[in-house]
């Protein structure tokens, strides 16, 4: 346990709001860039949920991708400032992409997107720096998640479709510990089949999808309190293979009602990968 997390008391978890889809029979649909087709928009309706979120430090739990389709770790990095896109790229998409073959097991990994989270409205001006997300969600779908092999490994797409692949991600904290608006994970197993809610997001070239998450008291939820930058939560978002244990997880940024008055904003880094077994 890292020295940040010993000063702080150790409590068993928090109850925090977590946003969740309302499921109302029809998938929402949102057009981006394709204002001829405003008309035929769903717009998804959300409500807010109270759960109880676990310490993932105190509760004795073991965390594998198949157990709960997420695992925390200790990860040293070599990359001195996140913020500098030329060094992320050169350092720290190696440095992943070895993580994650280390905790997926996969023969191949290619780390394909970043991005940068932060509340500071300096750094929000800046290419490739968002929000942190909160609403219960999941990255990838089985629509969307092999277009990106197609996307990005077109020669060798459809030699590739025809195994077992998935998509596994990291997070990490870039700079302080985190104080405010930590990532919530939800056990992959505890979230049943019907509660996984298409989202798409058309634009006039292309479609992305994502899966929302509706409400269900089934859900187990867990944080790791006070993330140092040498911390980093890896987790599955997709798996072609239903026997591997979990696969699908789902995510969110909560309001840590525990954060201290004028706690720094969170910083924080996602990668993510195409894994091949």
């Amino acid at each position: 346990m890292n020295d940040v997390a010993q000063a702080h008391p150790q409590v068993d978890g928090i109850d925090a709001e977590v946003n969740y889809i309302v499921d109302d029979g029809i998938p929402p649909v949102r057009y981006v860039d394709w204002p001829e087709e405003e008309h035929n928009t769903h717009r998804a309706t959300y409500e807010n949920h109270t759960v109880r979120i676990h310490n993932a430090r105190t509760c004795g739990e073991t965390f594998t991708l198949p157990s709960h389709g997420f695992t925390f770790v200790t990860h040293n990095t070599a990359v001195r400032d996140f913020y500098d896109e030329d060094e992320v790229v050169r350092a720290y998409y190696s440095e992943t992409a070895a993580l994650i073959k280390k905790h997926s097991g996969a023969k191949r990994v290619h780390v394909f997107d970043h991005t940068l989270r932060t509340a500071d409205e300096v750094r929000l001006a800046e290419r490739w720096i968002r929000t942190p997300v909160h609403g219960a969600h999941n990255d990838y779908t089985e629509r969307s998640a092999p277009q990106r092999v197609r996307d990005f490994l077109p020669d060798e797409a459809d030699e590739l479709l025809k195994r077992r692949f998935g998509i596994v991600q990291t997070w990490r904290p870039i700079n302080r510990p985190v104080e405010s608006e930590p990532l919530a994970l939800i056990d992959g197993k505890t979230i049943p089949k019907v509660g996984f809610i298409p989202y798409q997001r058309r634009y006039r070239h292309r479609t992305g999808e994502t899966y929302h998450i509706s409400y269900s008291p089934e859900h187990r939820w867990y944080y790791l309190p006070y993330m140092t930058r040498d911390e980093v939560i890896v987790f599955k978002v997709f798996d072609t293979d239903p026997s591997a244990g979990v696969q699908f997880t789902a995510h969110s940024a909560i309001d840590d009602p525990t954060t201290p008055p004028g706690a720094p904003v969170r910083e924080s880094i996602e990668m993510r990968a195409l894994v091949f077994y």
